[in-house]
């Protein structure tokens, strides 16, 4: 079922530019590029990046909002060999540095704005030799294009190099680098343009930030079409609704946090969606309610992605129709089907062996989108791809048909807004804050975020504290929405017999009679 896939990421840019140079690749904001304009800008950073001394293998890192310069980096990489990691623009000054420094990133390109930031954490980086600032009054980066030459590096790809690393957090509380391959980002862009119905004359929307495989890859996936790409810097609601019809937005995607926020917009029903033919929802479970009122509010196909950075992004899709079949009411709280080119597999945790349809286990799956590894971690990678099927940590069950059902989160990970937030990276910060003994993170239900973080405390003995005082020691350390929203004190935690502690019975009051699996 696997099937083989491969070609360089830059593949697709050489044949828009041959075959229709003049029409527009990307659009941000007032500015348009054409195809030719957009190859030429790619060429051009590869050759500054060579000039710069950059060799194959080395990291570069982009550190912004939305910015089609990221696209460019990512695209030059993939042609001189480097390798850009794209970096949590949210994170806290600690965890900005820690990433940077696992990268070994030698060139930083960083958003005017962000650029505080660096300097903040400049002289603890290890490996950084030269910043360049993106935007702003004096916009470093177009200097840096400027210094190239419009033609290709000698540089050959294998389709096994790794071009574009992303971060994923971790149970251990550090973020890993999942390196990305040119054979595993054009099998997940030709699987999901195929998923998608993305066309030569589809015009594909940008919004989720481009360190996300709900960014980047979903960005790819439409340009390996010709699609025009809109890049959106960050998510305004009202401007999202105008910006469908005024330019006449074919296909976007959303974490599911986003479509409350379009859904609270006045006059949201009054909008212009008659070019919508697909919105996608995904890193974290859409509640029932709001996604009928998302289909009642918007007359246009809806496609659910289960997914992960592992796999290059998507790897499941709950199409359409099954959104608005009434004979099969279930299929709302599904995942989906797998894409073209993947297997799923449900196994026992315990033994990796596979389980029938019907009965719980976790989901394995295999096919050329699933990553190289993770960036200097041979152990965690050898973990998570065993045999070649990738695991997902994620429980659930496949039905007869070969829908996929998520029922639990194998790893307690918290999805808040569509970040996931692993429990120990808080907690490892938590335990640090003066008269903590213990420290437990749970997801709790949000209205806004679908959940958020609440910590439940061990205070040592005579030990006080105040809620304010923990969250803002957290948001010294970490990025906002990892931080607690509310904080319990407890004279114990609840463990099993053999000491592990039981998240699920802290979680159970806050969920009883919600859809969460606990």
């Amino acid at each position: 079922m696997t099937a083989t896939t491969s070609g360089h990421i830059f593949d697709p840019v050489r044949h828009w530019e041959r075959s229709d140079p003049g029409r527009i690749a990307v659009r941000f904001g007032e500015r348009d590029r054409s195809w030719a304009e957009l190859a030429s800008r790619v060429r051009r950073n590869a050759t500054a990046q060579v000039a710069a001394g950059l060799e194959p293998g080395d990291r570069v890192a982009f550190v912004d909002k939305n910015h089609p310069a990221c696209l460019e980096t990512t695209l030059a990489c993939a042609l001189t060999g480097t390798v850009n990691a794209v970096v949590n623009f949210r994170l806290a000054p600690a965890e900005l540095a820690y990433v940077l420094n696992d990268s070994g990133a030698r060139v930083v390109f960083a958003g005017a704005e962000l650029l505080p930031a660096i300097e903040q954490v400049r002289d603890e980086l290890d490996t950084v030799e030269r910043v360049i600032v993106v935007g702003g009054e004096h916009d470093a980066y177009e200097e840096f294009l400027a210094s190239g030459t419009d033609t290709e590096p000698g540089h050959t790809a294998d389709p096994g190099d790794c071009f574009l690393q992303l971060y994923t957090s971790g149970t251990t509380g550090h973020p890993k680098g999942a390196m990305l391959t040119h054979r595993c980002l054009a099998a997940h862009s030709a699987a999901a343009a195929e998923a998608f119905e993305f066309t030569r004359d589809a015009v594909n929307l940008v919004a989720m930030p481009l360190f996300h495989v709900g960014g980047t890859s979903w960005a790819l996936a439409g340009m390996s079409r010709g699609c025009e790409t809109i890049v959106v810097r960050e998510v305004i609601p009202e401007e999202i609704l105008a910006q469908f019809g005024r330019d006449r937005v074919t296909h976007a995607f959303f974490v599911p946090a986003v479509f409350g926020f379009l859904l609270r917009v006045p006059g949201v029903g009054d909008h212009d969606y008659s070019s919508l033919r697909c919105l996608g929802y995904g890193g974290s479970p859409m509640p029932t309610p709001l996604l009928r009122q998302a289909l009642d509010t918007f007359p246009v196909g809806f496609y659910q992605v289960y997914g992960m950075t592992e796999a290059s992004g998507v790897f499941a899709v709950l199409g359409p129709g099954d959104h608005r079949a009434t004979g099969h009411p279930e299929r709302l709280t599904s995942a989906g089907l797998p894409v073209p080119g993947v297997e799923v597999r449900v196994t026992d945790p315990a033994t990796g062996a596979p389980v029938a349809d019907g009965e719980p286990g976790e989901f394995q799956l295999r096919g050329e989108l699933v990553m190289a590894g993770y960036w200097k971690r041979p152990r965690e990678t050898a973990e998570t791809i065993v045999d070649g099927w990738l695991r997902t940590g994620d429980a659930g069950r496949r039905d007869e048909h070969g829908y996929l059902y998520i029922e639990d989160r194998v790893k307690d990970m918290i999805i808040s807004g569509g970040e996931n937030i692993y429990p120990a990276e808080v907690e490892r910060v938590l335990v640090e804050f003066p008269g903590v003994a213990e420290a437990a993170v749970i997801g709790v239900p949000d209205e806004r975020w679908g959940e958020t973080v609440k910590a439940v405390l061990v205070l040592a003995d005579g030990a006080t504290l105040t809620e304010h005082d923990v969250v803002e020691f957290c948001r010294a350390r970490l990025a906002r929405y990892k931080c607690p929203s509310t904080v319990d004190v407890v004279e114990s935690l609840p463990r099993n017999a053999t000491g592990k502690i039981l998240k699920r019975t802290l979680r159970a009051p806050y969920w009883e009679g919600r859809q969460r699996a606990l």
